[in-house]
């Protein structure tokens, strides 16, 4: 092996194990909040902000910490994106109060620019092999959420809750060592610098948004704390595009959000991260529901994750085959084949749930849909953009995901939860009108994707195909035809 293959080599095992704590840290506490919640000797409506407080920084930090790294060094920002989760998650494992553990989980939150730094790094380093790269890295934001789900009741079981926070510390104490220490700084530079005015009224957009979606079950939607809040998230979303249009170095360049490539995979991301994560957040209490409910299978904390393991490994391994797929049937048709996938998966999960082995089935089957597409969102984007711009793009995409995620899950909590039996259980029907919800969301996606540039390495017999390649530089263009 060179000198060159063995430094990308080091250079990619930082990047996983970063990725992978982050995406631990997103879901490792969604199983064990009952528990949680007795530790900490509080309510309900408060142990959920462990939840919402950690989206609502990550949706924060993620465009701004990936454009400050477009401006100034994405290894620079990395690094100080897994030393903020190491110290939130070291504040957490600490903290002796819900408080304390909501304020730690905004500290996490803030590191939030792991994913489309990575994914920067990717770009400027790896050439010909960026589109696998970036095919593993982006399945393994699937898989280290799936596996976050995993792994909870166990580490719970045997070390107690505190260790759900203690190993991620030290787990990107060590990424980020190895990122100063092994990954070179980028010399792919947006120059200016973070533009104030658009980062404010972003992070009050995404702020009253997520602020609304995520209490609305709680305050309830048609009151005036909740309309008031997706009126603010609305009038802060136009003065955000607006004063992006002005301002001489923007944020994020909305030329460049208006792209085929870009608008399209974004929606698609949305569509995505509503069903995925929506999914997974309320798929243990599903599967932990007592039999006598007429529906559950009673599982413990650690066999509903034990039950998830086989879409974990279906994530990761297809996301080892994307990269064959987009050069072989292009990425149009690799996204909208995914999205189909997983919409049967909860499709029949809907009409099939009375045994074990059909809810892992389905869900095994969810998983491969899901490691297809979001190995391939990530592709498109990247290839859609200038280099000086990965950083903000890629950002943008995980943050319309985990916003579309945050929803999924508001959705589907009042879904679920909207008839309760007198035990205070959730009526069957309930989730089974939640599984087609989750149908119709990657349906939606797969729709959205035949708008999606058909990116390709080599020429195709489709015209329309290879104008969009050429457009995106990745084949040479056609010589104009005489008359």
């Amino acid at each position: 092996m060179s000198e060159g293959r063995r430094r990308e080599v080091l250079i990619f095992a930082v990047l996983t194990v970063a990725v992978c704590s982050y995406s631990l840290m997103q879901s490792l506490v969604v199983p064990v909040l009952s528990r949680i919640q007795g530790e900490m000797h509080t309510d309900q409506s408060t142990v959920t902000w462990v939840l919402t407080s950690y989206l609502l920084a990550a949706s924060i930090a993620t465009p701004i910490l990936g454009r400050l790294g477009d401006a100034i060094g994405k290894r620079k920002v990395l690094v100080a994106s897994l030393l903020l989760l190491c110290l939130g998650s070291v504040v957490a494992a600490l903290a002796p109060s819900i408080q304390w553990l909501i304020a730690a989980r905004v500290i996490q939150g803030l590191g939030g620019g792991v994913v489309p730094l990575a994914f920067g790094i990717v770009r400027d380093r790896f050439g010909d092999r960026t589109t696998g790269a970036l095919s593993v890295l982006s399945s393994l934001t699937a898989v280290g959420f799936a596996t976050g789900m995993v792994i909870a009741g166990p580490i719970v079981d045997g070390l107690g809750y505190s260790w759900l926070f203690w190993l991620p510390a030290i787990i990107t104490l060590i990424a980020a060592l190895a990122a100063a220490v092994l990954v070179p700084e980028s010399t792919v530079r947006m120059p200016g610098g973070l533009p104030i005015l658009p980062g404010l009224f972003l992070t009050g957009c995404l702020v009253a948004l997520l602020l609304a979606v995520s209490q609305g079950n709680a305050w309830g939607w048609m009151t005036g704390r909740v309309i008031g809040l997706f009126v603010a998230a609305a009038v802060f979303g136009v003065a955000w595009v607006r004063s992006e249009l002005v301002v001489s170095t923007p944020m994020v360049d909305m030329r460049m959000m208006a792209q085929r490539g870009v608008w399209t995979t974004n929606v698609a991301a949305a569509f995505v991260g509503f069903g995925l994560y929506a999914s997974m957040g309320f798929m243990p209490q599903f599967l932990q529901t007592p039999e006598s409910a007429g529906y559950g299978f009673g599982a413990t904390i650690t066999e509903s994750g034990q039950m998830l393991v086989p879409t974990a490994l279906a994530t990761f391994a297809m996301g080892f085959t994307t990269s064959f797929w987009i050069r072989r049937v292009g990425a149009r048709a690799t996204v909208a084949g995914g999205t189909l996938v997983s919409a049967t998966s909860f499709a029949f999960i809907a009409l099939f749930h009375d045994e074990v082995w059909q809810v892992v089935l389905a869900m095994a089957v969810q998983g491969l849909g899901t490691g297809l597409v979001f190995a391939a969102l990530a592709g498109i984007v990247l290839a859609c953009v200038p280099a000086n711009q990965a950083g903000v793009a890629s950002g943008m995409n995980a943050n319309i995901r985990t916003i579309g995620g945050s929803i999924g899950a508001a959705v589907m909590g009042g879904v679920v939860t909207a008839h309760l039996a007198t035990d205070g259980l959730p009526y069957e029907h309930g989730y089974e009108v939640a599984f087609w919800l989750l149908a119709a969301s990657m349906l939606a996606a797969a729709i959205v994707a035949w708008w999606m540039p058909d990116i390709r390495r080599q020429p195709t017999e489709s015209r329309l195909t290879d104008a969009d390649n050429a457009e995106l530089g990745l084949i040479a263009a056609a010589p104009a035809q005489g008359r």
